[in-house]
């Protein structure tokens, strides 16, 4: 007899359907509102109908507040949301984040165009998505060079990796000027090949504001792309079509970092559980080869059972040594990639630099001197050398034999 589900495990089986799926995981969708009732709560709930079906919809006060308009009874609008189940009414719903008055929304309709389009040329398939490394020694930022975002991408690095190299190209991120030098951004890091992954990134806004990670030209470019690229534009409810071009959708810029890169303490565990796993598999190989053993030791069908027991007495001592032996070399082996990974992040440390005799001047406001020039005497000045900090009193400049200062 075929399994008998109730009501509430049907319930909960086609809930977990319609929010596992993609698509009806970030949905437009156009209609006429029906049945408003704005609650006391502040949450709003009717439906979307068009001429052939209906469908309920809720938008909660969080997301309502944000409206520039009155929902009214008979309205057309454009709405963005998500389909996912109500278990207590059995009825899948639309809740929706983001509405606006149809008539008013060409942005939105030419979104959707888009994507349809680049979807159906297979600009989002999942096969041409490129797994990212799993220890990028060098991060490309395409995004603004000043404010929260790029300030928000270094710290999250540095802290989980502090010798993690970072390089920015700067560029404007609203406006028609931001997709063209977006894409000269990807492409000169694809150029130089100087770089692991590229993270496209900036922060929230609006749909006009976000609407540059909307280009086409933007979608090709990080398609074609051969070096890893993360998309982290705006907030976790905003989506564009370079997020789902790109080879992985970070929800905000801070997220993108924490994906990347994975902290230095993790990355020690996982080794220690990898040796582990493989003592465990060592052993148990061992234990089989022994049971084995025993077993033909004690079988009575065989002429010359003595002989039997030597010889697979004698196997399994080549074969315990053997066994001890790859291990050794595949424990040594992961010794020595782990070393070679140390070296290569200690030569980016800025204090290998500084432990050449090298040493780092801030001026009197914390920013880095590069140049006599806009010292004042009496000026005080932060030397950081290899082991420890400093201030000097700045006097005069000193000029070298070339008349230089």
């Amino acid at each position: 007899m075929e399994r008998t589900l109730t009501v509430s495990e049907l319930t909960a089986y086609i809930k977990q359907l319609v929010d596992s799926d993609m698509l009806l995981s970030h949905v437009w969708v156009s209609g006429e509102i029906s049945n408003f009732k704005a609650h006391s709560s502040g949450h709003m709930y009717f439906s979307l109908k068009d001429d052939k079906a209906l469908i309920k919809c809720v938008m909660f006060r969080t997301q309502n507040s944000r409206l520039k308009f009155r929902p009214e009874e008979g309205m057309k609008v454009i709405a963005r949301g998500y389909v996912s189940v109500y278990p207590l009414g059995g009825t899948y719903q639309l809740y929706i984040d983001e509405m606006q008055p149809d008539g008013t929304g060409a942005l939105y309709l030419a979104f959707e165009q888009l994507k349809k389009k680049l979807e159906q040329q297979g600009y989002f398939d999942a096969s041409r998505k490129k797994p990212l490394p799993l220890l990028p020694c060098a991060i490309g930022v395409v995004t603004s060079p000043t404010g929260a975002v790029i300030r928000d991408i270094i710290n999250v690095l540095t802290r989980r990796y502090p010798n993690c190299r970072i390089i920015v190209y700067g560029s404007a991120v609203q406006g028609a000027e931001a997709p063209a030098q977006l894409i000269r951004g990807i492409k000169l890091f694809n150029k130089l090949k100087n770089v692991d992954v590229i993270v496209l990134a900036r922060g929230g806004g609006s749909l006009e504001d976000l609407w540059p990670f909307n280009d086409e030209n933007l979608a090709k470019a990080i398609v074609e792309s051969e070096i890893p690229i993360v998309s982290a534009v705006g907030h976790e409810t905003d989506y564009s079509i370079s997020d789902f071009a790109a080879d992985l959708r970070a929800p905000t810029p801070s997220a993108a970092a924490e994906l990347i890169m994975p902290e230095k303490k993790a990355m020690k565990e996982t080794l220690k559980v990898f040796e582990k796993r493989l003592a465990m598999s060592l052993l148990n190989k061992l234990k089989h080869e022994k049971t084995r053993l025993s077993k033909i030791a004690e079988s009575r069908s065989l002429n010359r059972p003595l002989e039997t027991i030597n010889q697979k007495r004698q196997y399994l001592d080549m074969l315990e040594r053997s066994i001890i032996q790859r291990g050794k070399f595949r424990i040594e082996g992961f010794k020595n990639s782990l070393s070679v990974l140390a070296e290569k992040l200690d030569a980016l440390s800025p204090l290998t630099v500084l432990a050449r005799g090298y040493a780092l001047v801030q001026g009197p406001n914390g920013e880095v001197v590069r140049t006599s020039e806009g010292l004042r005497k009496g000026d005080n000045l932060t030397v950081t050398v290899c082991r420890g900090k400093f201030q000097v009193i700045y006097d005069k400049p000193i000029t070298d034999s070339k008349g230089e200062k």
